[in-house]
């Protein structure tokens, strides 16, 4: 076998030196994987796997998002229900109001003095449906009972991805088409069925309010459930596998500190050029 002396090139320091470089490179990847519990920090780690967790992450980032925004709209709804509920107390009052001014037993201020708590509650309606607001938005005045409000409660731009639901007017106007007076018999059985009829009406708007609340809280777990789903297999491709980082690094260490050790002993291969010309 030849020996290879030369004074212009040292091949066996310059491989050692390569190979220190790699070393040296995958050391520094070691050390970033292992301080962030990242796998891949940047594309050049996996570019393939980088692409897929951009994706993921993406997809997670709206799926969470989805979930504020059906969060926002059960808000939205129990607002609109809360104010259902009370106007429904009042109806109930004044059903009991017209019911007694509707007994031939009252007198003239009997009436009266019904009729004046008649008109205080109906304002009392008015004041709820007025006042009634969701992030600026009237919900009850009828500005939302043709083209409603839609929740965007998924990741896509589709119909699919989208709730909507309309909310009529509960004013008194539109529960009753007027104001309710019960100053006479005649006019207390007229607004008995009045009100009965607004009772029926405001509960079939309770129940519509109802089911949308109930959809947004199973898309809410259902969305949950996915986006924890896709974070775990996501976790998968970029989480760094401490156990095996670990191992890797160790290796790498003995290796750098090997290479250095040669590089060392094939720095002094000129020396022995030096002592073939003595």
């Amino acid at each position: 076998m030849a020996l290879d002396f030369s004074v212009n090139n040292n091949a066996s320091a310059s491989s050692i030196l390569s190979n220190l470089s790699a070393v040296n490179n995958a050391l520094n990847t070691s050390y970033t994987q292992l301080s962030t519990g990242n796998k891949i920090n940047s594309a050049a780690d996996d570019p393939a796997g980088y692409a897929i967790a951009q994706q993921m992450t993406a997809q997670v980032n709206a799926l969470n998002q989805s979930v504020q925004n059906a969060q926002n709209g059960i808000s939205m709804l129990q607002t609109a229900s809360g104010a259902m509920n009370q106007i429904n107390n009042i109806l109930q009052t004044m059903n009991t109001l017209a019911v007694e001014a509707a007994n031939g037993t009252e007198n003239s201020t009997d009436l009266s003095n019904l009729n004046q708590e008649m008109q205080a509650l109906q304002n009392q309606i008015n004041n709820i449906t007025s006042q009634t607001k969701f992030n600026t938005m009237t919900l009850l005045d009828g500005s939302l009972a043709t083209n409603g409000v839609t929740f965007q409660i998924n990741t896509d731009g589709t119909s699919n991805s989208e709730l909507s639901i309309t909310i009529a007017s509960v004013s008194v106007g539109a529960l009753f088409g007027g104001t309710i007076n019960i100053t006479s018999q005649s006019l207390a059985q007229q607004a008995i069925t009045s009100i009965q009829n607004a009772i029926t009406s405001l509960s079939a708007y309770q129940a519509n309010v109802g089911a949308v609340e109930d959809q947004l809280n199973y898309t809410v777990s259902n969305l949950q459930n996915t986006a924890e789903n896709l974070q775990n297999a996501q976790s998968t491709i970029t989480n760094t596998d401490m156990a095996q980082a670990y191992t890797q690094f160790s290796q790498q260490q003995v290796l750098q500190q090997v290479g250095l050790a040669m590089l060392s002993q094939a720095d002094q291969q000129p020396d022995a050029i030096l002592k073939l010309l003595q």
